[in-house]
C-alpha cells in the first residue's frame, strides 16, 4: 500500500505528525526512519534539518533510531528490510533529485515505498515526487545545471511548498504552462497519498 505524507514544512502542525504515527502504525519508540538530509547544503538549509529531527524526536522516535543517510553509498539490506518510513528533508529541489537518479535511490526508493513503508517529504522532498520539478522548484537555483527535471511521477501533482497569498499569481502563471496539476501548500499542510486516495491535512 503506497502511503505517502508530502509536507511543505515539515511536522510543525501537530495533526501532520499524528498522521505520519498512524500511518506506520506502531510505538513510536520502535519505529526506525530512514534520514535523508542529501538536498540540505546551505548553512540555512541544515539548520533546518535539526529542526526536521528534533520533530521526529517530539513524537516520541528514538534518536538511535533515526539512521541519517547523505546518498552516498549503498543501502544495506539491513538498512532496506528494518526502515518503517523514509523521511527526505528540504533543501535545493534539483541538487536532490540529481542525486536520487545518480545514486539508484529512486529505484530504492519506489520499492521501498510498494512494500509499505511510509515517504515523508519536505519541500524538495516532496515537490521530486511529483510528475516535474522544473516549475515549483524555481526558487531553488538550478546550480548544477540539471537538465531532465522529470520527477518520480509517485503523484500526479506537481507541489508548490510554502504557498501564501501573494503567490497566486505565480502559481496561476505555472498552471497555465503545465500539463499537469500545480498543488500548493501552505508550510501547515500536508498532501497524504494512500493508493489512489488523496487528502490535505491541515
Amino acid at each position: 500500500m503506497k502511503k505517502l505524507l508530502l509536507t511543505s514544512g515539515g511536522l510543525g502542525n501537530p495533526k501532520i505528525g499524528e498522521k505520519v504515527l498512524g500511518l506506520v502504525d506502531k510505538p513510536a519508540s520502535e519505529i526506525k526512519v530512514l534520514f535523508i538530509p542529501t538536498a540540505s547544503r546551505s548553512e540555512e538549509d541544515i539548520l533546518y534539518i535539526d529542526k526536521s529531527r528534533k520533530e521526529l524526536i517530539n513524537l516520541g522516535i528514538l534518536d538511535e533510531n533515526i539512521n541519517s543517510f547523505n546518498l552516498d553509498r549503498e543501502l544495506t539490506d539491513e538498512e532496506k528490510n528494518n526502515s518503517d518510513a523514509v523521511y527526505v528533508c528540504g533543501g535545493n529541489t534539483f541538487y536532490l533529485l540529481h542525486k536520487v537518479r545518480e545514486s539508484g535511490f529512486d529505484e530504492v526508493l519506489k520499492r521501498l515505498i510498494d512494500k509499505g513503508v511510509v515517504y515523508v517529504g519536505v519541500s524538495a522532498g516532496s515537490i521530486i515526487l511529483g510528475p516535474d520539478i522544473e516549475l515549483t522548484a524555481t526558487p531553488d537555483p538550478n546550480d548544477i545545471n540539471l537538465q531532465d527535471t522529470k520527477g518520480l511521477g509517485l503523484v500526479d501533482a506537481a507541489l508548490s511548498p510554502h504557498y501564501c497569498k501573494e503567490e497566486e499569481e505565480i502559481v496561476k502563471e505555472w498552471s497555465s504552462k503545465a500539463d499537469y496539476e500545480i498543488l500548493p501548500l501552505t508550510d501547515n499542510q500536508a498532501l497524504l497519498v494512500t493508493d489512489d486516495k488523496t487528502e490535505i491535512i491541515e
